[in-house]
């Protein structure tokens, strides 16, 4: 690791520990528990990191649930950057690659990181989740051209590669184009995201790009807010490539500031069962996923 990049993990390190200091006591419960990853904000927006588990109301298809899990340490998350380098990104991917490269430096100590690079081809670096931010900064600044957005079938193979991760999953999924030639349904990501509880961050871009012909609009896929909202995660729509770093490190500051909350469910159906959470205070507002699979 480059002394540059030892001094800014170390800095996040110490930041890490202060928070943690701060925090309400962390309990739990019980051995089969719903776990919800939340993120709360005021009405400007701002991040609120205060709460304690008295401040939520958690609900069960409707019905009111018992809190019997609270975190709001540091908890490590492992983490798929999907990165869309399709044609239309020719003339956005150096900001697309610093954008990364600030997103992987930001990790904090005990998080893991892949990169999936995507457009008519998918491919994962380096070959396991690593902490080693030079490693992963070398592999975002190696990021490619292709053609075509296989945006579905990358999706799928991020959540395969997350599929025996323990702890909290996360993927972080950048693209301009909606879906190309996909073999995966929308469907079937939504669900397999439900099942296996993993967190979906989406940054969509309108790009304009020239196809050697003339110069063409290029739009995000519109069901990625659908994603990210069903899976508790965030999405940002840019018109800027310049906003593109700010908008990675945004989402890392929001990882980083979750609440984690959990409760014991009555019924295990094996079906989808409707989620909802709840700030106390009318001011704020909770994102978190919106369904869970009663196994």
């Amino acid at each position: 690791m480059s002394a540059s990049t030892r001094a800014l993990a170390g800095g996040f390190a110490v930041c890490a520990a202060v928070v943690s200091s701060a925090q309400p006591p962390t309990y739990e419960t019980g051995t089969q528990v719903v776990r919800i990853v939340a993120t709360v904000t005021d009405e400007e927006k701002r991040l609120v990191s205060d709460l304690s588990a008295e401040d939520f109301d958690v609900f069960d298809e409707g019905r009111a649930q018992r809190v019997t899990l609270f975190r709001h340490d540091s908890v490590p998350i492992t983490v798929v950057v999907m990165l869309d380098t399709s044609a239309s990104m020719t003339l956005n991917l150096d900001n697309l690659r610093e954008a990364a490269e600030q997103f992987v430096i930001r990790l904090m100590p005990g998080d893991r990181a892949r990169l999936c690079v995507f457009n008519d081809k998918i491919q994962f670096r380096p070959a396991t989740f690593t902490s080693d931010r030079d490693e992963l900064v070398r592999h975002v600044r190696e990021a490619d051209y292709g053609n075509g957005t296989r945006l579905y079938d990358a999706l799928a193979d991020s959540l395969d590669a997350l599929r025996d991760v323990e702890g909290r999953r996360v993927i972080l999924v950048f693209s301009d184009g909606g879906d190309g030639d996909s073999r995966t349904s929308f469907g079937k990501i939504v669900h397999r995201a439900q099942l296996d509880a993993v967190m979906v961050y989406a940054i969509g871009y309108s790009s304009r790009w020239f196809d050697g012909d003339k110069m063409v609009q290029a739009a995000p896929d519109p069901r990625l807010p659908q994603l990210a909202s069903e899976t508790g995660g965030g999405y940002f729509e840019l018109k800027r490539s310049r906003d593109l770093p700010s908008t990675f490190t945004r989402v890392e500051k929001e990882l980083h500031s979750q609440y984690v909350l959990g409760f014991a469910p009555t019924v295990r159906d094996g079906r989808v069962h409707k989620l909802e959470v709840r700030a106390k205070r009318k001011d704020l507002r909770v994102r978190a996923r919106r369904s869970y699979v009663a196994e």
